[in-house]
């Protein structure tokens, strides 16, 4: 990127205007936005180009080219917050399986550590109930075949965590969760303890999701489409109402949005078949569809995820993923009312 003259980067930014307004980028800023964009490049690059391509990324120069067109303005835009706010930000995170919100938020995690924050990473899975208590709620609720669904989560717990963090109270446990644990239907295991977050990186599949009209049910698009179905929906849609105020801590909310909900399954695949390739254990393509449809019932992203990604009351960013994972369009739902 650096390779290019200042005025032709200047120009860049300026050329995907909803790109630009979300970053809040104009023409009279331009060219002290390259320049500490620049600089920040020249700071981070290697580690993250390190990073990316341990995680399996193959192009440098992709790599590149989203650090300099999404990571590196979204990190500067959470640091700018965090700093206005005069306390820790709590930074929402929703997307689907395989949209990459667990390394995205690794991804800021470094970049912010250059600008001299600390971030921390902290996930809805982390939040589950315990194997012992997910066993009870089975017994009574058999639909509950996986964790993951609403009402599999530890609200209250997730509800202390987070304002602990939020007024900064000296060491704080973050729960952590071991997905091998019980044979892969996982445990809480041994807390992390932090001190002096600056950032919390907050990231699920339905993190910060909300209850819809239960009328929607009634023609609610495949794979619901049982009676059985559609009440094993409108149960999960109710169970919402527990996370309202998990979802109040939030200070904003970006979603990544893939250009067609049904890429999940096709990365969930992809994600199994390297696993196996590589002698590690993995779903065959027949339990991924299953289990990804298992989501599709409880939370439908077409009822639950597009509408809320165009809300610009709960949602601050949107970030489209296209079908080969490439980053797609970036932009505030306001901006796209007007």
């Amino acid at each position: 990127m650096l390779g290019y003259f200042p005025e032709k980067l200047a120009i860049s930014l300026i050329e995907d205007e909803l790109r630009a307004k979300a970053f809040g980028i104009t023409p009279e800023n331009t060219v002290e936005e390259v320049r500490l964009r620049s600089h920040l490049f020249q700071s981070v690059c290697s580690d993250v180009t390190e990073f990316c391509q341990n995680k399996g990324f193959k192009s440098e120069s992709v790599i590149q080219e989203t650090l300099w067109n999404l990571w590196l303005p979204l990190a500067m835009q959470l640091a700018e917050y965090r700093q206005h706010l005069g306390r820790p930000l709590i930074q929402g995170i929703l997307g689907g399986q395989g949209t990459g919100k667990t390394t995205l938020a690794a991804i800021l995690k470094i970049i912010l550590a250059h600008l001299g924050y600390r971030t921390l990473g902290l996930s809805l899975d982390d939040l589950y109930k315990t194997y012992a208590e997910r066993l009870r709620l089975q017994e009574e609720d058999p639909r509950l075949i996986w964790r993951g669904p609403p009402g599999t989560h530890d609200v209250e717990l997730g509800i202390a965590v987070l304002d602990k963090l939020r007024q900064q109270q000296g060491e704080i446990e973050i729960p952590r969760f071991d997905k091998s644990a019980w044979g892969g239907s996982g445990d809480r295991t041994q807390p992390e303890t932090v001190e002096n977050v600056d950032i919390v990186l907050f990231e699920g599949w339905f993190v910060g999701v909300r209850p819809i009209d239960p009328a929607a049910f009634d023609t609610a698009p495949p794979p619901i489409v049982t009676e059985a179905d559609r009440r094993f929906a409108r149960d999960m849609n109710a169970k919402l109402e527990e996370y309202l105020p998990l979802w109040e801590r939030l200070d904003r909310l970006m979603v990544l949005y893939p250009t067609d909900y049904r890429l999940s399954q096709q990365w969930r695949r992809q994600a199994e078949q390297l696993a196996k390739a590589s002698g590690k254990s993995g779903m065959t393509d027949e339990i991924v569809d299953r289990f990804v449809e298992y989501f599709w019932r409880s939370l439908h992203p077409d009822l639950f995820i597009k509408p809320l990604a165009r809300n610009p009351n709960w949602v601050n960013l949107v970030i489209e993923i296209n079908q080969d994972r490439s980053l797609g369009a970036v932009y505030r739902p306001s901006d796209r009312l007007t």
